[in-house]
Formats: structure tokens, C-alpha cells, sequence
């Protein structure tokens, strides 16, 4: 399965930011208080799964604008 554009942002930024995604997860983990997993993340970052305050919390934590992607 290919990364969406908005999988694309992730990986960019994480990359940008010099940061790991297990970074990314214990992140959202704090922020949200849901669960959230390198599985999960993927399923975000190809579209497979859309989880809003998952999505909102990714987005604040890289400083993604939101693009409708």
C-alpha cells in the first residue's frame, strides 16, 4: 500500500524534525490519552484508517497545516 500525500508530510517532517516515529507515538499518546501504534500510524499514513483526534493531534505535534488530503 502506497503513503498518501498526507503519509508523505508525516514522513517528511519527522525526517525535518530529526525525530523518530516512536517519538510520534508516545507524542499522540500523551496528547490524545488513545492508543496509538506504529500499526495504527501506518493505516493513518496510507489511508486505510481515519482516526480525527489521532489526525489532529499528528498534525499539531509537526506543525502540519491541514490540507484536506
Amino acid at each position: 500500500m502506497n503513503l498518501t500525500p498526507y503519509g508523505k508530510q508525516i514522513k517528511i517532517r519527522l525526517i525535518e524534525l530529526d525525530k523518530p516515529q516512536t517519538w510520534l507515538i508516545e507524542q499522540v499518546r500523551e496528547r490524545t490519552g488513545l492508543y496509538c501504534d506504529s500499526s495504527l500510524l501506518y493505516k493513518l499514513s496510507t489511508g486505510q484508517l481515519n482516526v480525527p483526534k489521532i489526525r489532529a493531534a499528528v498534525d499539531e505535534i509537526l506543525g502540519l497545516e491541514e490540507k484536506g488530503a
